[in-house]
């Protein structure tokens, strides 16, 4: 069996229709996602194709949204269940099956995640997966947004350049940076000591001519006073509660040496109310804000920062909005 490369998008007639029955539909649904999951998890290990015909009644739940389909050659499969490297598939799996522990701690009624517990309350598991799913984001910054914000890629091709990757969690889109960036140093920042703990044995793990580039510590981005010492600020700005992000924005524009940039990870408008009340439920679940792309495109401005851009990453994925100070 073949799988083509073609898009599946899926039809009008696949919209899910909640019908008369629409609690059932919505456990279907969980079902649906089960399968992409499994599916995607599968072909790291193995050709998609394989994966497919492996469970027949699986992929006919992924026919049954629309990302499957029989074509003339074969199976024809949405893109978004096949990544563009094992890497970046890798990374989207992690963070998938990240969220539905978090949906079935959620039904429980388990507290970790709320507001009162934050990511302090979250399992290591949790933390591994959700921050090494943040590898993907880190390597898109390097790959395909970094070259196309003017200048930064020639500050950060200098000696002794300095990132500052704040909520580093456990480290793994920091080591991301400094993999792309072999000459930058990259300095992340977090409040979870227990994090930290976890990224430094992420660090250890990893190539040590590039784990030797990153360095972890306790602070929190409304305590960051240094300024104009970076050439590149990342702030993955859902993961904050409303109150510190308003409080630490200041800083970390003070933070950018001039012409440097300040690239902010955000939440995309969601063109449903599903997806639109969702996504700002597990944010401030995750003790988070619900700042979308736009509003944080309008708070960089205010702060008088320029050339503010907006940048998709990954299907799904967050859409980064950058913005540099500018060179007086």
């Amino acid at each position: 069996m073949s799988v083509s490369p073609e898009s599946a998008t899926p039809s009008a007639d696949l919209a899910l229709p909640l019908g008369e029955d629409p609690v059932a539909v919505l456990e279907a649904a969980v079902w649906a996602m089960a399968a992409v999951v499994s599916t995607r998890r599968q072909a790291l290990s193995e050709p998609l194709a394989d994966a497919l015909l492996r469970d027949p009644q699986r992929t006919a739940v992924l026919e049954s949204v629309g990302l499957v389909r029989r074509g003339a050659h074969g199976l024809v499969v949405h893109p978004s269940l096949d990544g563009p490297d094992e890497a970046t598939a890798r990374s989207a799996v992690e963070a998938k099956l990240s969220s539905l522990r978090q949906a079935v701690a959620a039904a429980a009624g388990d507290e970790a995640g709320t507001p009162e517990g934050g990511w302090g309350a979250q399992a290591d598991a949790v933390l591994l997966n959700q921050g090494r799913a943040s590898a993907a984001t880190g390597r898109a910054l390097a790959g395909r947004i970094v070259p196309r914000l003017a200048g930064c890629a020639e500050r950060l091709a200098a000696e002794g350049s300095r990132i500052l990757d704040v909520g580093t969690g456990v480290g793994a889109l920091a080591l991301a940076l400094a993999e792309g960036f072999p000459r930058a140093r990259v300095e992340g920042i977090d409040v979870l000591e227990r994090a930290l703990n976890l990224g430094r044995d992420e660090l250890a793990a990893a190539e040590p001519a590039v784990a030797a580039r990153v360095s972890l510590r306790l602070q929190d981005a409304v305590d960051v006073s240094e300024r104009a010492a970076y050439q590149l600020v990342w702030l993955p700005a859902p993961f904050l509660p409303e109150e510190a992000l308003r409080a630490a924005l200041p800083r970390l524009a003070e933070a950018l040496a001039p012409g440097a940039w300040l690239v902010a990870g955000t939440n995309p408008v969601a063109q449903d109310a599903l997806r639109r009340s969702v996504g700002r439920w597990t944010a401030v679940r995750g003790g988070g804000n619900s700042f979308d792309t736009a509003h944080m495109s309008e708070e960089l401005e205010s702060l008088g920062l320029v050339e503010a851009s907006t940048f998709p990453t990954v299907p799904g994925g967050p859409v980064l909005v950058a913005a540099r100070r500018p060179v007086r």
